[in-house]
């Protein structure tokens, strides 16, 4: 039995650690100690996903999640989609309150360091090509799926019209054509923005 202590952690840390812990076993179970509703739902989420079944115990304010990975289970969440191609289209997540859509668009691109399988492409349209610059706060993020071997295209007239292009920090400068040639030949392509 491997227990991960997840208490005090923001999303989405818990699924992130308790992903990690999966994957070290062959079998066993893994117990997720989270201490909110989110986490748990999170986590619980993760295991049904991942095929494997799981049971979640509440005590002291604090739920255990236990989920038993066993060697002919989990063969669902396994699948090789590596042809994904993701498009983000500004340097904020959502539309709202424009501080929170940073703060979300910095979670998902580190969740996205963490998955399995990695996309194969992102490509930076309109407002998203800040992220890819100069002063952007996932930079760290994105030179880590950049090393991992994810191609990272910014658009080229995006960078003129936002006068970054000489602040260009990782990755390519792309014209419409590549963008759309991507995009054409993808398994899939997920729209951000």
């Amino acid at each position: 039995m491997l227990k991960i202590d997840c208490r005090g952690l923001k999303c989405p840390e818990p699924v992130i650690k308790t992903k990690k812990a999966l994957e070290e076993i062959n079998e066993g179970i893994v117990v997720s100690i989270v201490d909110n509703l989110t986490a748990k739902e999170n986590v619980s989420r993760l295991a049904s996903n991942l095929n494997l079944p799981y049971d979640i115990e509440e005590k002291e304010g604090c739920f255990y999640i236990s989920i038993n990975k066993s060697k002919e289970e989990g063969q669902k969440g396994d699948n090789n989609n590596d042809d994904i191609v993701i498009v983000i289209t500004n340097d904020k997540l959502g539309s709202g309150n424009d501080e929170l859509g940073k703060v979300l668009m910095k979670s998902y691109l580190y969740a996205l360091t963490e998955v399995s399988p990695m996309p194969k492409v992102l490509i930076f349209l309109n407002g998203g090509v800040k992220l890819t610059s100069e002063g952007s706060e996932v930079l760290d993020n994105l030179i880590k799926l950049g090393d991992a071997g994810v191609e990272i295209i910014s658009c080229g007239t995006c960078l003129d019209y936002y006068g970054l292009k000489e602040s260009l920090k990782i990755g390519v400068i792309g014209n419409m054509y590549s963008i759309v040639e991507r995009m054409h030949t993808a398994a899939k392509v997920i729209n951000i923005g």
